[in-house]
């Protein structure tokens, strides 16, 4: 009796120190926290999953949804502390296999650690700082080559600058987008947001002409458009742009929403008087996210 109760008591004790190993080898964790400002809801198609650059390899501390903060995510405690940078990007819902494993090209929130938090900002996205814009009312799309002005230049409007003979040039100060962004114009009424278009160069057209005339829908060698066709919902055509606010935007690509996304570095009011007169729009930070990632 006395031998099987010192062998229970010997298994039960090799059970305990099997048990307490398999703690003791368990990887530590600790928590990130971030504290950012200026984020939007994304919808259901997209999440924002945040990284931390460990030995230049993304290690991924998590996706949310919410755009209330403060958040605490669980990572392992060596990675976390050995991080250097983190990164915030937005990542298809539900994304699985290869792509997962590492950021997509839509990074929009980047800073290095120093000591125990990473001041984060939209500068991997690009320095706005110093963009400036031009825009003018013209309607090219619905003159015949060759014919007079038909005299409703208020109904649309071109990012550029108009000249007395040929097309007009370029009209944006802005930084060259990484991969994963494009510019997008935007007129704005009481109705809501209209698009003109998405593009990347400043000097062709961009990759809509929805709401053109029949005439001469390309348009002009710049962003823009005219508002003749296909009114949406709520809106009048044709749209007299004057007095309404114009806003260039970064959209991620592909995009998340038929709206105009949170970064918004040109906006202005457009005046009265059609081309050859341009009107400006001016650098706005209002709209630019930023934050702490905080370990």
């Amino acid at each position: 009796m006395i031998k099987k109760m010192f062998i229970a008591v010997l298994t039960i004790g090799l059970l305990a120190s099997s048990c307490s190993n398999d703690d003791d080898n368990a990887p530590s964790t600790a928590n990130l926290s971030l504290e950012l400002d200026g984020l939007e809801a994304l919808g259901d198609d997209f999440v924002y999953e945040g990284w931390i650059i460990v030995d230049g390899d993304p290690v991924s501390t998590g996706t949310f949804t919410s755009v209330t903060f403060p958040q605490s995510f669980t990572v392992d405690a060596t990675q976390l502390e050995n991080a250097t940078t983190f990164v915030l990007s937005i990542e298809p819902a539900g994304e699985t296999g290869t792509a997962a494993a590492t950021p997509a090209d839509t990074k929009i929130l980047v800073g290095d650690f120093s000591g125990d938090r990473a001041s984060v900002s939209t500068a991997i996205v690009g320095d706005f700082t110093d963009s400036w814009g031009l825009a003018f009312l013209r309607t090219p799309t619905d003159e015949v080559a060759g014919s007079a002005n038909n005299g409703n230049d208020e109904n649309g409007i071109w990012f550029g600058t108009p000249q007395m003979t040929g097309a007009p040039t370029a009209g944006l100060g802005l930084p060259v987008l990484p991969a994963g962004w494009k510019y997008e114009g935007w007129v704005v009424n009481s109705v809501g947001p209209l698009t003109t278009g998405t593009f990347t160069s400043f000097t062709t057209v961009d990759d809509s002409n929805d709401f053109s005339g029949t005439e001469n829908n390309a348009g002009p060698p710049v962003p823009g458009e005219d508002f003749f066709n296909n009114e949406p919902a709520g809106f009048t055509f044709p749209l007299d742009v004057r007095g309404l606010t114009a806003v260039i935007s970064v959209e991620p690509d592909p995009d998340n929403s038929l709206a105009p996304f949170t970064l918004k570095p040109l906006v202005g009011v457009i005046g009265q008087d059609v081309a050859p007169a341009t009107h400006d729009l001016e650098y706005s930070s209002a709209s630019f996210p930023s934050g702490f990632a905080i370990r």
